[in-house]
């Protein structure tokens, strides 16, 4: 018990001041788990990373829960998926709770959330548009998405650029060295992927019985499962299913842009939805439903890991994958956030100012949604 503890407060502390984003999580994850408490070596956070960069999910809540997986087993997991996730998660729900109604100044808000999108658009490109394939590949990924609004279309693409990436991409080697000594064993990683599995099943179950809270469940769990390159590719999954018909554009781009405010995660963007939805519980339901799959996928594969490695085909896959969604983010930073934000000059104007502050000038992305605030209360009342 006291290790568990031990392992949640030690994660809640960098759940109270990660701020920046996964990479910048990875930075923060790294000093304080190898360099301080040195519970595992930097040759296995580097396989551990590596091994969340290629699932689905948010990558560096992943890491985190691998490492309190290594630190304590399964409820090591938990604890440090709690300590990293909670803060920002319960920030959200109360400013849901406790800001006023019809505050024109959250379009300070909006226009943050404009320019972070497009610099994770812009980082990703750097990293994955590194062939003319991968450009055409991003290319019609954004073609179809703008063409074929829907959350089947992103499904399709996703598969689509995986099969394109097995065939003409290509991947790098990785040299394996030492193994992870897990207190989970590779029965408890079946058991992970095959209840993963059954959970798939979810869509039909939801179809059949129209129960909404299974709905709702299956919609945030999907949007979970179905992420490939970071967590901003997260919101047009969520705005998919969840715009117009739960809550309104203008709250989910005010929400996302709030969600830059906070450390932690940026999966925790759906407990802010859950909470406009229902409140306190929903928040917490839908922080659940997002999370599941990571949890599920990390606990499962990391025990297998070494196998799953040496796949070539596998990376190439991945790779593909990471082209395609950079068009699918594309796709929503062009609809729905630049449609529903960017209406008049004014706004054409504090776009540039605040993105060139965060992507030129460097500034800290919390500095930046404080800015965006501040550009909300006097310009916008």
């Amino acid at each position: 018990m006291r290790q568990l503890v031990e392992i949640f407060l030690v994660a809640l502390k960098l759940g109270l001041t990660s701020f920046g984003g996964p990479t910048a999580h990875l930075g923060y994850f790294r000093e304080e788990y190898v360099g301080k408490r040195r519970w595992l070596s930097d040759k296995s956070y580097q396989d551990l990373v590596a091994l969340c960069q290629f699932l689905p999910g948010p990558a560096s809540s992943q890491v985190g829960i691998g490492i309190g997986l290594i630190r304590g087993g399964l409820f090591g997991g938990i604890a440090a998926f709690l300590g990293f996730t909670l803060p920002s998660v319960l920030f959200l729900i109360l400013a849901v709770r406790f800001m006023p109604e019809d505050i024109d100044w959250i379009q300070g808000l909006k226009l943050v959330a404009v320019a972070v999108v497009l610099q994770a658009i812009i980082g990703m490109a750097k990293i994955s548009l590194s062939s003319w394939q991968a450009v055409i590949l991003s290319m019609t990924a954004l073609s179809g998405c703008l063409l074929f609004s829907s959350s089947l279309t992103q499904i399709v693409i996703i598969l689509f650029s995986g099969m394109m990436g097995i065939l003409f991409f290509k991947s790098g080697s990785i040299v394996a060295d030492e193994s992870f000594k897990l207190p989970i064993s590779k029965k408890t990683g079946m058991v992970s992927l095959s209840l993963l599995v059954l959970l798939l099943a979810l869509p039909l179950m939801a179809k059949l019985n129209d129960y909404e809270s299974l709905v709702v469940f299956e919609k945030f769990y999907r949007s979970g499962l179905l992420v490939f390159g970071g967590g901003h590719v997260v919101l047009p999954l969520l705005e998919q299913e969840f715009v117009p018909s739960f809550i309104t554009a203008d709250d989910f781009i005010a929400g996302y842009g709030l969600a830059q405010a906070v450390p932690g995660p940026l999966f925790t963007f759906a407990s802010y939805i859950g909470a406009v939805m229902a409140g306190f519980r929903g928040g917490l339901f839908a922080m659940i439903a997002i999370f599941l799959p990571a949890f599920l996928l990390v606990s499962g594969c990391l025990p297998f890991w070494y196998q799953l490695r040496e796949k070539q085909v596998m990376r190439r896959a991945l790779a593909g994958i990471n082209a395609g969604v950079i068009g699918i983010l594309t796709a929503a930073w062009i609809n729905p956030i630049i449609t529903h934000t960017l209406v008049d000059i004014r706004d054409y104007f504090f776009f540039i100012v605040l993105f060139c502050a965060l992507y030129y000038l460097k500034m800290a992305p919390w500095l930046v949604v404080l800015t965006g605030l501040m550009i909300g209360f006097v310009f916008y009342k």
